[in-house]
């Protein structure tokens, strides 16, 4: 796809993450006042990995327009280092967390709403914004694999990075129910503390898969193209 036409997608994506985030943290939820605020949920965490990932594209991608024709080595240099965090976040955590945030949220959706997003939150949470942050999430990241080729790590870094990230989102969560008494998710407060334990490797292995699925993806669009 041309330069030009993925800019203004990258561009018209930002813009709609923005409007998500802003009109999320405009509502008035009791969630937003306690311990952790909005940035206990995953969903919050994912948008804005998304806003930033996709603000990394544009500024991409404005950098290459402006590096164009241009025989400046310091100005490669520069564009190069926005081109590896581009892919390396794209790789690590806006493909991997996306599509985890999407599936295991409808996924416990549809099998009981109410282990992750009960009914209550209606009041507070119109549908074309939970669509926004649970939904369309998945079509912008497979449209940008699509469209821009990424160089992915070594899979050894990669499978680490997203380890780290997976660990370290599950570990704060511990945190908070150790400070306020209360889990994050509904769902934990079913689980027996063995039963947590395997849940929450076995959410560490599915995000995992996803970072996997994301490289074999990538490697056969672009791979099939060459």
């Amino acid at each position: 796809m041309a330069l030009v036409p993925c800019q203004v997608l990258h561009a018209a994506i930002l813009l709609s993450y923005c409007s998500i985030l802003c009109n999320y943290k405009a509502i008035d939820m009791p969630a937003h006042q306690t311990y952790g605020g909005s940035w206990k949920f995953l969903t919050f965490i994912d948008l804005v990995i998304q806003a930033v990932f996709f603000g990394i594209c544009v500024l991409t991608d404005l950098s290459s327009l402006l590096t164009r024709g241009n025989d400046s080595q310091e100005q490669e240099r520069q564009l190069k280092k926005l081109i590896s965090l581009r892919d390396w976040m794209m790789a690590v955590l806006a493909f991997p967390v996306g599509v985890f945030v999407v599936t295991m949220f409808w996924s416990i959706y549809i099998y009981d709403r109410e282990l992750v997003y009960p009914k209550l939150l209606d009041n507070f949470i119109p549908a074309w914004l939970n669509h926004g942050m649970h939904t369309t999430v998945l079509p912008f990241v497979l449209i940008e694999m699509r469209t821009t080729h990424h160089q992915y790590p070594s899979r050894s870094c990669g499978l680490a990075a997203v380890c780290t990230f997976a660990v370290g989102y599950i570990l704060w969560v511990c945190w908070i129910h150790h400070v306020t008494g209360v889990w994050v998710y509904p769902l934990l407060e079913h689980l027996s503390p063995g039963v947590k334990i395997i849940f929450f490797a076995a959410v560490t292995v599915i995000i995992n898969i996803f970072y996997l699925v994301g490289e074999v993806l990538n490697n056969y669009i672009w791979d099939t193209q060459k």
